[in-house]
């Protein structure tokens, strides 16, 4: 991560979740700027989980960036986690924060519209994230996503999170939207060097992501 936190949408890897390889999660880290990584559980067994869980926390801590789990507390708790990521309904959200907020972040997802959104963030989670994981296969970030970070930004300080597709151009178009974090994973791990990718566009929110105000 670099030494100053830049004043723009910031990058949040979503690791990806069909392999336990974390050599290409710690080349990603290496190539600038991440805010944190969220690490999908996938198909994997308990066990799997909690491996590969294990073996990318110090990596992505050591470079400053926080590790987010996915709805498992107990895998958070063992690896020293940062966060965790949970969706399900008001009243579960609600005992998570409860029960995990002091001691992790908690942030939420998986609505698809305004009234859902607002009804879990009065739970106050760390975050909201607007999107799916795995769900980055075309080019363009959902237009849905897009609109529900814009109005949210704009409405709540809950920090928010919207998921770009595949390509650099959804990544600034996330980031147009005034939002806090944009959340990538084929843009970075689908092909070629992720170190690369992530360098390549944290120059490219450099150059054209608009500021935010001091």
């Amino acid at each position: 991560m670099s030494e100053s936190v830049p004043n723009r949408c910031r990058l949040v890897l979503i690791a990806p979740s069909g392999s336990d390889d974390a050599a290409p999660v710690d080349m990603a880290l290496a190539g600038g700027d991440v805010a944190s990584i969220i690490l999908p559980r996938g198909e994997r067994s308990d066990e799997a989980y909690q491996s590969f869980v294990d073996k990318v926390t110090p990596l992505a801590q050591g470079r400053g960036v926080a590790v987010i789990v996915e709805g498992d507390a107990r895998v958070a708790m063992r690896a020293k986690a940062d966060g965790l990521h949970f969706e399900g309904s008001k009243a579960d959200l609600a005992d998570m924060v409860e029960r995990h907020g002091g001691k992790i972040m908690v942030g939420t997802g998986g609505v698809k519209t305004r009234d859902d959104a607002l009804e879990l963030g009065e739970t106050q989670p760390d975050y909201m994230f607007f999107g799916r994981f795995g769900y980055d296969g075309k080019p363009d970030a959902h237009p849905r996503n897009l609109s529900l970070g814009e109005w949210w930004g704009e409405m709540v300080a809950v920090p928010c999170i919207v998921m770009a597709g595949s390509s650099d151009e959804s990544v600034l178009a996330v980031a147009e939207t005034g939002v806090d974090f944009v959340a990538v994973e084929k843009a970075v791990f689908a092909e070629g060097d992720a170190g690369n990718r992530v360098a390549a566009l944290n120059a490219l929110l450099d150059e054209k992501a608009p500021r935010f105000e001091d």
